[in-house]
């Protein structure tokens, strides 16, 4: 286990982590998970050492309960579970490239249990606007836009109060990595220390626009209830928001966090 790197990325249900994690895993020196069967190939679902988000309720809900943030307190802590989860993921990596890759949205609240268990260890956490994220996930919720929203939040809140724990996390915006995903990128290699090559995607770089146009579509109902609560969630939400480099009200701004 010590002869390698970890790579673990994270970041809410529709993200972008799956596009980003497969970029990544196609760079030479890094191994991700392929064609394992499992949900987008993400490393949650092929172990047996921690629960997925699933049992806390998965997408848009799992950050509501309080055991699914786990860090280095965890009764799960140990040298047998990091051995136990290191052969359940060793399968699914090609063992001959020197960083080792696992992505699961969850890792957004357990990078520190993730940081215990493998010393060696990078982190990187992707943000996206959370009015996209929570279009997004709603088909898959069943949950409202307020829950949604309070969602994020949390579990952005708990990663921001972790972060300081983090011996070595960089934060990727989903906005920026789309407008300049080989900038992005370069980042990322240089922060985990393999070569940087040209291996920009191809990426629409307009993703959001979609769910910001579906959001407007509802703040602009003359005189209807969706309007106020459109207007509800930006008054009770938009200075949270803000500490993350984003803005109800003015849905175009991105700024570093």
């Amino acid at each position: 286990m010590q002869d390698y790197k970890y790579l673990f990325l994270g970041g809410l249900h529709r993200s972008g982590t799956s596009l980003l994690a497969k970029t990544l895993a196609a760079h030479p020196q890094i191994s991700g998970f392929k064609d394992t069967g499992a949900i987008e190939d993400e490393g949650q679902w092929l172990q047996s050492v921690y629960p997925p988000a699933k049992v806390y309720g998965g997408a848009g809900r799992f950050g509501f309960v309080k055991a699914s943030f786990m860090d280095e307190k965890s009764d799960l802590v140990s040298a047998e579970n990091a051995q136990r989860l290191f052969d359940e993921w060793k399968p699914y990596w090609d063992m001959t490239q020197p960083v080792l890759l696992e992505k699961s949205p969850p890792n957004l609240v357990r990078s520190r249990f993730l940081q215990a268990m493998f010393p060696h260890s990078f982190f990187i956490m992707m943000l996206r606007h959370p009015i996209a994220v929570s279009c997004a996930t709603a088909k898959w919720s069943n949950t409202s836009m307020y829950s949604l929203m309070e969602h994020w939040l949390r579990c952005h809140e708990r990663f921001d109060r972790d972060r300081k724990y983090l011996q070595n996390v960089i934060v990727v915006k989903y906005e920026d990595f789309v407008a300049s995903p080989q900038q992005t990128l370069d980042l990322v290699l240089d922060c985990v220390g393999v070569d940087a090559i040209s291996m920009a995607p191809q990426i629409n770089p307009n993703a959001n626009q979609n769910y910001f146009a579906k959001w407007r579509q509802m703040k602009h109902q003359q005189g209807g209830l969706k309007t106020i609560y459109c207007q509800v969630i930006e008054n009770l939400f938009e200075k949270r928001v803000n500490r993350f480099g984003y803005s109800l009200k003015d849905l175009e701004q991105v700024r570093a966090y």
